[in-house]
């Protein structure tokens, strides 16, 4: 453990040159005295930081907390340090992230949820106020080397493109020297859209040839540390590692999916006791705790047809594999420091989840997760993922689980990840572990803590004062408080006493044990909200009622009045009012007060751009419009892909096959829409037009699909249906190619780019024609967006 040195470390950068008191003429004065240059160090003492954080991970599923899929690094990381069974998330990966990262409550660091809802009010904008550096900033302007790895979520949509401005990046304001990974809310593990730095990237080889992003994130991890070291060995570092996984979509190679057939046979209901039972007998829950039962709004595993059944058995066991092959990647980066001899003098977080286990595949799951969002979900009948079962996990499906599974892997709490109301969302194991620093070997902590606890924590650790200026900005103070005192001592006061909750509208009140919390919405309900005066709180006693089972909202109205009185205090103190349930209003940017990268009704592609996400594209959903492509045909005659924007869970796609020109528009992997030109292209530059009217009549409808070649008419087809709301979280636009899985059966991903020249695409939107009427409710409905 570090102690605070003579240096100056409330205002960053410190200052790096100091002013010589005597400035000879001549360097041979004797009484010349040379000051030797100082590198920016930490503390002595200050330890090595490495911040493990699994997404989408309910308390109940790790076996190190009694779950069902096996994390043998976790517990043998926990066997020599602690577990801490009462330590929280915000119940939604952007505003959890933004959390650990600054050590600020995460309304007041401005992510109330996910970039992708951001409004204009100040706890729900996704922009970082510049009065909160941080925690890799501070760290790194303390002499600290610092590197992120995999998921990033915290960036604004509208800053997401490759030109920036890079203020939220990890390597720009975020204060990572390094960054591996992937810019959004989850990534399709076998085909990522990566960026190093905030430089676009492709995976170094394909699936067939083994790829898997958890493999390949881990090995820059550990090629990171391995340099790091050998370069400058007495300076630590600070490694953020934020794998994709257990994140939707699941995919795992199938062996790793095999280990667990037959083992959830008996479904989610049983699956709960069994975990149950483990955790007692574990000693993570107390002995006398409830299991809290099943909601109404969560089907029983009797309920569900049978024929469905083995499909939501191979689910589960997809998931529990791509945990375990999760945590065997995380062993790995454990091995390289034991290799190393850094283990001992590293501070080790491993937290088991951003929130808690996620009910977004909804009743049945799903073998395309943007079906879910698209309102195509009653198309993955029985016979549809029974014909697909042998694929699930694999780099052809984009799958999800039932939220009966989500419910059972949070046991033994009520609800799922987006319920920031209940334990169910927001409580997730965590480990610690730093042999130099913790005596204890394989205790428990049970005082209550929160994910802003973890900065404070690292900033005492080694020893550097939380900052009062950083750039010349005074700094707002910590909202975390540290956890360090409970490292050596298991009796420890608890330090957090006080703590709110809320996203979307579910909403809790921490205080001295007791929580008074509201329910407002079930994610896989996509109803209408009740009005917030309506909701209906609940009250309980968690130091004698582990698992809120018990609620004594009638039986103590005063009580519960006075902790509903204290959530407004704090929901006030911390940015969180007005509240803001809204959904529609929130995806659409106009109506948000978010801006918007592309502005207009046209927007120019030059050739060879890549990897732009649907906020960095123009949006031709819902609507009339035109795709023009410039383009160069070698002699020989044209193939491959001139744009393309989605994936093979859909998407659309303007290419050359056979010398002739094609569309395809692929629905939702349902269908694929293939409109052919009737003219081979002969050599030379000609103009490629694709133009598109619009059904209307609402959302998702079909159109008219007109391809001209050079001014003339060269074919036409009918597209029947197009997707509504997104065609991928993860695969962007690409110019001149399709990057990631491909759109189109037509080719192959990895071997499609045209084998021309492509100049410029324009999209247009058509003008206004009154077709495209958009049905609030209806965009309710489908518009469950990326949480």
């Amino acid at each position: 453990m570090s102690t605070e040195d003579k240096k100056h470390r409330s205002h960053l950068p410190m200052r790096n040159t100091t002013p010589a008191r005597f400035v000879p003429y001549d360097a041979k004065d004797p009484d010349m005295k040379t000051t030797p240059i100082d590198q920016l160090r930490p503390p002595a003492g200050a330890p090595n930081v490495l911040v493990i954080l699994i997404d989408d991970c309910g308390f109940g599923a790790p076996s190190a907390f009694g779950g069902p899929c096996a994390t043998p690094v976790a517990e043998k990381l926990a066997a020599g340090g602690l577990k801490y069974n009462r330590f929280h998330t915000t119940a939604i990966c952007s505003a959890t992230r933004q959390a650990l990262l600054t050590g600020r409550n995460h309304h007041n660091a401005g992510m109330a949820g996910i970039t992708e809802i951001a409004t204009g009010q100040p706890g729900y904008s996704s922009v970082l106020p510049n009065t909160m550096s941080p925690l890799a900033k501070t760290l790194k302007l303390n002499g600290y080397n610092t590197a992120q790895f995999g998921k990033c979520h915290e960036v604004p949509v509208w800053q997401s493109s490759p030109v920036g401005p890079f203020d939220q990046w990890p390597t720009g304001g975020g204060g990572f020297e390094y960054f591996y990974g992937f810019i959004g809310g989850e990534a399709h593990q076998w085909y990522p859209s990566l960026y190093e730095g905030t430089t676009p990237i492709e995976a170094p080889k394909s699936p067939e040839e083994g790829y898997h992003l958890m493999e390949d994130m881990t090995d820059k991890a550990i090629g990171w540390i391995s340099q790091q070291k050998s370069l400058a060995p007495d300076k630590p570092f600070f490694a953020y590692f934020a794998p994709g996984a257990t994140h939707a979509p699941h995919h795992v190679p199938k062996e790793w999916a095999d280990k667990y057939k037959g083992k959830f046979d008996a479904g989610w209901d049983k699956l709960r006791e069994e975990t149950f039972a483990r955790q007692k007998k574990l000693g993570v829950i107390p002995a006398d705790c409830e299991l809290t039962p099943r909601p109404k709004d969560v089907p029983g595993w009797d309920d569900m047809p049978e024929e469905f059944k083995p499909v939501l058995r191979r689910q589960m066991e997809v998931y529990a594999g791509f945990l375990e092959f999760t945590d065997h990647h995380v062993g790995r980066l454990i091995e390289t420091l034991d290799s190393m001899g850094l283990t001992d003098d590293t501070l080790i977080y491993y937290i088991i989840g951003d929130n808690g286990a996620s009910a977004e595949g909804s009743f049945n799951g799903c073998y395309n997760e943007m079906s879910y969002f698209n309102g195509l979900q009653s198309l993955e009948t029985a016979e549809y993922l029974t014909e697909r079962i042998d694929k699930l996990g694999g780099p052809e499906s984009y799958n999800h689980f039932a939220v009966g599974w989500a419910h059972a892997l949070n046991t033994p709490y009520q609800w799922t990840k987006q319920v920031a109301s209940h334990f169910g969302g927001t409580r997730n194991g965590t480990i610690v572990h730093w042999p130099k620093g913790i005596k204890a070997k394989g205790e428990l902590r049970t005082q209550f803590a929160h994910v802003i606890d973890v900065a404070p924590t690292i900033l005492e650790a080694a020893g550097i004062p939380e900052p009062v200026a950083v750039d010349g900005i005074q700094q707002d103070p910590i909202d975390g408080v540290s956890m360090l005192p409970t490292f050596n001592d298991a009796k420890a006061p608890e330090h957090r006493e006080t703590q709110y909750f809320e996203v979307m509208g579910n909403r809790a009140i921490y205080h001295k044990g007791w929580t008074a919390v509201t329910k407002h919405y079930t994610p896989w309900i996509p109803d209408k909200k009740p009005a917030l005066d309506d909701d209906v709180w609940e009250l309980y006693d968690t130091s004698k009622d582990w698992t809120q089972a018990k609620d004594l909202s009638k039986e103590m109205p005063d009580k519960l009045r006075e902790m509903q009185r204290l959530f407004l205090i704090e929901a006030t103190r911390y940015k969180v009012l007005p509240l803001d349930d809204r959904m529609f209003e929130k995806i659409n940017p106009d109506t948000a007060g978010r801006p918007t990268l592309i502005k207009g009704k046209t927007q120019l592609l030059a050739g060879g751009m890549g990897h732009l996400s649907e906020n960095c594209v123009l949006s031709i959903k819902n609507k009339s419009h035109s795709v023009t492509a410039q383009i160069v045909v070698p002699q020989g005659g044209a193939e491959g892909v001139i744009i393309a924007q989605g994936a093979d869970i859909g998407g659309w796609s303007l290419y050359a096959l056979g010398g002739k020109v094609r569309y395809c528009y692929n629905w939702g992997g349902f269908k694929h829409f293939i409109i052919e030109g009737a003219t081979k292209l002969a050599p030379g530059e000609h103009q490629v037009r694709m133009e598109f009217a619009y059904a209307g009549g609402g959302l998702g409808k079909g159109g008219k699909v007109t391809l001209y070649l050079d001014g003339q008419k060269d074919g036409e087809g009918e597209v029947g249906a197009t997707l509504a709301m997104i065609f991928s979280a993860d695969d962007g636009c690409d110019v001149g190619k399709d990057g990631g899985s491909a759109v189109s059966p037509d080719y192959k991903p990895g071997d499609n780019a045209f084998n021309g020249k492509v100049k410029g695409v324009q999209l247009s939107i058509a003008e206004d024609d009154g077709k495209h009427v958009v049905d609030p409710a209806d965009a309710i409905r489908m518009a469950m967006a990326r949480q």
